[in-house]
């Protein structure tokens, strides 16, 4: 991610100062905090407003949150009045807010997606995302040399939407061969609450399970306290992602029960941001897909990743 930001910052430089004279805006449209995540992704998003809006005098940037997809249906119509020539989004749910986001886009706006993607994809001109597949595939990796192929294993989802089943997908393909067998799956909805309940459920259910895989790391908070408070001594293994500060911490500290994460970064939001802004202000060729790695992180390279001033 630190090559892909720096590539993004000399793009800027070779397009040099020329800044656009007409006062643009950028909206921003992004869920409220409603989980660890999604709270880092609010942070920086505020925070690369300031400093675009700094870079660029002429650019406006105006960051909305939204509880819920029909409050962010709603947002979209207000933006859309007020006038933007960008639209930086990322949806609750891509597919119900496709219909909004087509109708802002059928106005001229350059309209980029971040992380959640739609199953229409015309209805974006950008998308800047991490890599789901990755997700899923490098746990499964991780979790098969470790395991040495073979053990009882629970899956906490997250939510019942395209990146999750991209995530579920390339982690199931990397088990097959193996003796590592699911004995469940369950929707914690990317929610350290409902993953705590979800866990506390399957250790009722499974007298002994191996290891979990729960794709978040919000999710993996609420996994721990359950398999502390049931005083369960049998999980050897518990791999999340997203690079939660904490979570990173624990792999810089040889936690044997957090031996490993895998990065999808809430700052992909300030790239998407970015390079939107490139592509308005200094007219660079900004449209395609971005995707940034799902890095391994392991006790080598944790040091890498942690920054203990971040809010996530």
């Amino acid at each position: 991610m630190k090559r892909f930001l720096a590539s993004v910052a000399v793009l800027g430089l070779m397009a040099g100062a020329a800044y656009a004279q007409d006062k643009m805006t950028m909206a921003v449209s992004i869920p409220a905090a409603d989980h660890g995540w999604t709270g880092g992704v609010v942070y920086f998003a505020t925070e690369e407003a300031k400093a675009l809006e700094k870079k660029y005098p002429g650019l406006k940037v105006i960051v909305k949150t939204s509880p819920d997809p029909a409050a962010q249906a709603n947002a979209l119509e207000d933006l859309s009045t007020q006038g933007m020539d960008a639209l930086v989004i990322l949806p609750h749910d891509p597919n119900v807010l496709t219909d909004p986001v087509r109708k802002v886009k059928s106005k001229g706006t350059f309209v980029t997606v971040v992380d959640r993607i739609a199953n229409d994809h015309s209805i974006y001109d950008l998308y800047v995302g991490g890599d789901n597949p990755g997700i899923g595939r490098n746990a499964a990796v991780y979790m098969k040399e470790k395991m040495g192929g073979k053990g009882d294993i629970v899956i906490i989802r997250g939510l019942p939407i395209p990146i999750d089943e991209a995530r579920y997908n390339a982690f199931m393909d990397g088990i097959k061969g193996t003796d590592i067998k699911v004995l469940d799956s369950q929707y914690g909805n990317w929610s350290r609450d409902d993953a705590f309940k979800v866990m506390q459920d399957f250790l009722v259910k499974h007298p002994k399970i191996d290891a979990v895989w729960a794709q978040d790391d919000d999710m993996v908070v609420g996994i721990l306290e359950a398999i502390k408070q049931a005083k369960r001594t049998d999980i050897k293994l518990v791999i999340g992602g997203a690079g939660m500060k904490d979570m990173i911490k624990k792999v810089m500290d040889g936690d044997a029960m957090i031996p490993v994460d895998v990065l999808y970064p809430p700052a992909m939001v300030a790239v998407a941001m970015d390079l939107t802004a490139l592509g308005l202000e200094e007219k660079m060729p900004v449209r395609g897909n971005y995707i940034l790695d799902a890095t391994l992180v392991t006790k080598d390279n944790a040091k890498n990743f942690y920054y203990k001033d971040s809010p996530f």
